[in-house]
C-alpha cells in the first residue's frame, strides 16, 4: 500500500511505481469519486463498469450501502448548488 501526502494546496503525490504500473504520464488526467469517507482516484481512460467494481467493492469493505452513498450524493449536491449559486 503507498502513503501519499496531501499538501500545501491539496496537491498530492502518486508514486513513481504506481504511476509506472498504471501508465500515467505528466498531466495525466484523474477522475476522484468520493463514497463515504473513501476517495476513489481513478485513470480517466477506466470505463465505467470498472469503476463501479471498485465502488462495489470500497463500499463492502466500508460497510456502506447503496442509500449511504446516495445520501451523501445528495449532501455533495446540495453543497455544490450553494457554493455555485447561493443559498
Amino acid at each position: 500500500m503507498a502513503r501519499v501526502t496531501v499538501r500545501e494546496r491539496g496537491q498530492l503525490t502518486i508514486p513513481a511505481s504506481l504511476r509506472k504500473e498504471l501508465n500515467l504520464e505528466e498531466e495525466a488526467t484523474m477522475t476522484m469519486v468520493k463514497v463515504g469517507d473513501v476517495l476513489l482516484l481513478t485513470p480517466r481512460k477506466l470505463l465505467g463498469d470498472s469503476v463501479a467494481r471498485k465502488a462495489a467493492h470500497m463500499m463492502k469493505i466500508k460497510g456502506l450501502r447503496l442509500a449511504d452513498v446516495l445520501a451523501d450524493l445528495k449532501k455533495q449536491r446540495e453543497r455544490y448548488n450553494r457554493e455555485r449559486y447561493g443559498d
